[in-house]
């Protein structure tokens, strides 16, 4: 992911009111991030319990994040799920921590309106370590390497789907 000024990520908000995106409390340590190993940026807002945030590199037609970022607001809701379930992004299986569900209203008058959409996600968005770890080997000659690159790429485009899928109208 391509290093972010702090008036980037504000700017960035397809959901969220100029009040909102102004009034949100960056990550710690936002100035001291690397932003190597991010496919994404995503926090909780330590003010407001179950708010939390994401920022996402969009994708050019190849599929490879581009210079642009579209940010968006999340609601955690109020219920746990019942049983422990898989993120949709990284879809990892060995998570280090709780999934969790969380809401986004959508962009513009939908989103006025009390349109939203969902999705499972790592609690505390570690989505980006967990692809980065190489996955076991499946069998004799199985391309570890590969396999976690295709992890990557395929968390930015789920991460990136979700944003464009807040975008839309309906």
């Amino acid at each position: 992911m391509i290093p972010l000024t702090e008036k980037t990520v504000r700017a960035s908000f397809v959901n969220a009111s100029r009040k909102e995106a102004t009034d949100l409390t960056l990550p710690s340590g936002f100035a001291d991030l690397d932003w190597t190993d991010l496919e994404y940026l995503g926090w909780r807002d330590p003010k407001l319990a179950r708010r939390a945030y994401v920022v996402v590199p969009t994708l050019d037609a190849d599929g490879e994040p581009g210079p642009a970022v579209a940010g968006v607001v999340l609601r955690q809701a109020e219920a746990s799920p019942r049983h422990r379930a898989q993120c949709t992004w990284c879809q990892d299986v060995r998570l280090p921590a709780d999934v969790l569900f969380y809401a986004a209203k959508r962009a513009g008058a939908a989103g006025r309106n009390g349109d939203t959409v969902g999705t499972l996600v790592c609690g505390g968005f570690e989505c980006s370590d967990n692809v980065h770890v190489a996955p076991p080997e499946a069998y004799l000659g199985f391309d570890v390497e590969a396999a976690r690159l295709e992890r990557i790429a395929s968390l930015r485009v789920r991460a990136a789907g979700f944003v464009e899928n807040v975008r839309r109208a309906s």
